[in-house]
């Protein structure tokens, strides 16, 4: 479990975050949206140790993480990256970066280390990649192939960066059931996505952020009949649910004062 208590943070002279409180639960999808700047990947650095805080302060299972070294973080939480660069290296050497934090000078990789990023290729379908370059490589591949590093990080806890940016539909669906699976299994999972139709699919939380401030923290059904994104985004979400029982959410922007309707389903409201 991760625990913020009036957590203020920023760059140079300019605060970002603006005395943010949450506690994230353990095994749970949260979601963090927000227009661009509002704070929402200032509020991830701050959580993984990259950015100092300015005031407040951050407990990962009852830990204060000014009394944890990077090292001991990583073992903790487990971060994925936006926009990352496709490295010049196999698939395999890759998920074996996830043992990185368990590594000691000169980092040389034990039976232990490739036994557990095997078993994270395998969970994640992906044994057959292992000595595959990542460039040649789907995005949805390579996507599985970050999950698996991030399995063999071994940590409790999976940050993700917009993890759909570069994913096309069908990818996007893939990856929700993966996502859906982890969290089954017991991890934790906090990503920051701008697709809000998806955020409401996949999410057990929703931190809303406007302004380095949370707007709105709850589950998807208190998000949606808050008018939280027509406050952030100028949109209104509805849903419905179908006969067979499965939950539809769309958004309804206007043009011209006519709504114009984007459907996406999700089998959970």
């Amino acid at each position: 479990m991760i625990q913020l208590e009036k957590v203020s943070a920023g760059y140079g002279k300019q605060e970002i975050l603006h005395g943010i409180d949450m506690e994230i639960p353990r095994g749970k999808i949260v979601t963090f949206i927000g227009a661009n700047g509002s704070g929402k990947s200032t509020l991830l650095r701050v959580i993984l140790g990259f950015l100092p805080l300015w005031g407040g302060g951050i407990r990962i299972d009852g830990i204060s993480i000014k009394e944890m070294g990077r090292a001991e973080i990583a073992r903790k939480i487990a971060y994925l990256s936006q926009g990352k660069n496709v490295p010049d290296i196999t698939a395999g050497r890759m998920v074996l970066h996830g043992r990185f934090p368990y590594l000691r000078y000169p980092r040389k990789y034990t039976e232990t280390d490739f036994r557990i990023a095997e078993e994270a290729m395998k969970q994640m379908e992906i044994e057959n990649l292992a000595e595959k370059q990542m460039s040649e490589l789907s995005g949805g591949m390579r996507q599985k192939v970050y999950i698996a590093m991030a399995l063999a990080q071994q940590a409790e806890v999976i940050v993700m960066d917009e993890p759909t940016a570069y994913l096309d539909i069908g990818q996007q669906i893939k990856f929700a059931e993966m996502i859906k699976g982890l969290s089954e299994n017991g991890k934790t999972i906090v990503l920051v996505l701008h697709d809000i139709l998806l955020a409401l699919q996949l999410s057990d939380r929703i931190a809303a952020i406007q302004e380095g401030r949370i707007l709105r923290w709850g589950t998807p059904e208190e998000i949606l009949v808050s008018e939280t994104f027509e406050k952030l985004y100028g949109v209104s979400v509805n849903s419905c649910r179908t006969d067979t029982g499965l939950q539809y959410y769309y958004e309804m922007p206007q043009f011209g004062g006519k709504s114009e309707k984007t459907f996406k389903s999700s089998d959970s409201a």
